[in-house]
């Protein structure tokens, strides 16, 4: 695969000088239609070391507006990063629609580096490639260009590279040091290893939606031309066309619960109820038992995110309630979930639940969630049916990583009938302290109870998996509600402490 890219021919200084004064006009052009466009720019610079790929991204901001463009740079993870899910840090840099952003190191470095110095199997190695095709497909499939540049160099030219650079140091010419990655050495003596890794990777991430540019980077001014080329022949074509699908979802007809059917909300118990005195001492052994385990937690490292998801008026902030009254405040955040800001309307919307994420030991609850996408934004239209439709992939993928980092995930549905909700809302109506909780969109939604109802049934049968099932609550009666949640909460924090 890399022969056809192991040298490049030369290129003359007046060529490049001349190449280069057009490429820099070019690309601000572009950019400036790319600021007042629906979509961002992802550039991945990638590629061997020592092949200089510091110097392109020095050139891409000397070609492109910096006011508009964000490099960032992947080389040591931070505490922060490693206390979090190893995508965390990735979707914290995506660019806002309408920006450029460049990834000088990505999510490939790490899977290759590990594979190369044998510290990860074949099959983790595969299955962390197909859980980046399926990222950038997420990525792509919501308006992100990406642009995947690989540059090649041969283990002759790396070994030149290096040699130079010993030179440049002894002789202590400041102005010809390159600044190779210190990397750049301890990687050289395992070259045939990484280029084999490094050829797997390629060819298992390179589709048409997102396809890898391999770039000769023997002659740096004829590699920093080529960058620059298919940097703007690919945010060109962008331009002047619809946004492409990754051909992933092709579904017709996406819902599957049909008016009139048994809905799984249909199975729990409207009738179930749990009288005061069992309550109170219920209650009060659970919320002891959760606040020591909550400790136990953190002293290990566990994280917890916990949904609540449910009916206007079902409860959730009561319950939410019962689960923090027994934990200390300095463990846990409860984030209630509106309407998108401006700033997170411009990107996916499941970035603002990565940055969201709780560090190891900690908790966030989500008072609302990313369930959202298939339930309100489908329900009133905000998400198209091929948008919320393929939400259930994402949001599976989403909570996978959770899981697999070590992240205790409980998601809860808390459900009351309609006739439970229409008494609640004319107690909140009657009731001054509690008229604040209602409005003319609670009185509006019922009207929609069937719609919802198919979006919750789909909701649960698409996205209750074996790693972090849904909770389904029966929620007529607020106390048997609040204990069956601080309930699950333990039980779910004892799976995690025992198997940790």
């Amino acid at each position: 695969m890399f022969e056809a890219v192991a040298k490049a021919p030369k290129v003359s200084r007046s060529e490049f000088d001349a190449r280069e004064t057009e490429l820099h006009a070019a690309l601000l052009e572009c950019q400036r239609k790319v600021r007042e466009s629906d979509f961002s720019v992802l550039i991945l610079v990638s590629g061997v070391e020592g092949a200089g790929k510091g110097e392109v991204v020095q050139a891409l901001h000397r070609w492109f507006d910096p006011r508009g463009l964000e490099t960032h740079a992947f080389w040591d993870e931070s505490d922060e990063e490693r206390l979090r899910p190893r995508f965390w840090r990735f979707w914290r840099a995506l660019p806002p629609r309408g920006r450029i952003g460049v990834l000088f190191g990505s999510w490939y470095t790490e899977p290759v580096v590990k594979r190369a110095l044998k510290s990860t199997g074949s099959k983790a190695f595969d299955r962390e490639l197909e859980r980046i095709r399926h990222f950038e497909d997420t990525l792509v499939d919501d308006g992100t260009l990406i642009i995947k540049l690989w540059f090649h160099l041969s283990r002759r030219d790396q070994e030149k590279r290096l040699t130079e650079d010993d030179k440049s140091i002894k002789k202590r010419k400041k102005s010809s040091v390159r600044h190779l990655s210190p990397l750049a050495r301890r990687y050289s003596k395992h070259y045939d290893r990484f280029l084999k890794i490094s050829q797997r990777a390629v060819r298992r991430t390179d589709v048409a939606h997102s396809p890898w540019h391999l770039v000769a980077a023997s002659n740096r001014a004829h590699r920093d031309l080529s960058a620059g080329q298919i940097v703007l022949d690919r945010i060109r074509r962008r331009l002047e066309q619809q946004q492409p699908s990754s051909g992933r979802v092709t579904v017709s007809s996406p819902a599957m619960y049909k008016a009139g059917e048994q809905s799984v909300l249909a199975t729990l118990p409207d009738d179930a109820v749990l009288d005061g005195d069992c309550y109170k001492r219920e209650l009060l052994a659970l919320q002891s038992t959760l606040g020591d385990l909550s400790w136990k937690a953190h002293r290990r490292g566990i994280n917890t995110v916990a949904v609540f998801e449910g009916c206007d008026a079902a409860g959730k902030g009561g319950a939410i309630r019962r689960v923090t009254q027994s934990m200390d405040p300095r463990l846990y955040r409860v984030i209630s979930i509106a309407a998108p800001t401006e700033e997170e309307a411009a990107q996916h919307y499941l970035w603002r639940f990565w940055r969201q994420l709780p560090r190891a030991g900690y908790h966030t609850i989500y008072d609302r969630s990313w369930y959202g996408r298939v339930l309100v934004e489908r329900v009133e239209g905000f998400a198209s049916d091929l948008e919320w439709q393929r939400a259930y992939f994402e949001i599976n993928a989403f909570e996978e990583q959770l899981v697999e980092t070590g992240t205790v995930v409980l998601k809860y549905w808390l459900n009351i009938t309609p006739e439970e909700q229409l008494a609640r809302f004319q107690e909140r109506e009657k009731t001054p302290t509690k008229q604040h909780k209602i409005t003319d969109e609670d009185w509006r939604n019922r009207e929609r109870w069937s719609d919802y109802e198919a979006a919750v049934n789909d909701m649960v049968t698409h996205t209750s998996t074996e790693i972090a099932p849904w909770t389904l609550v029966a929620a007529n009666d607020k106390r048997y509600a609040r204990v069956e949640v601080v309930k699950r909460y333990v039980e779910g924090l004892k799976a995690a402490l025992k198997h940790s």
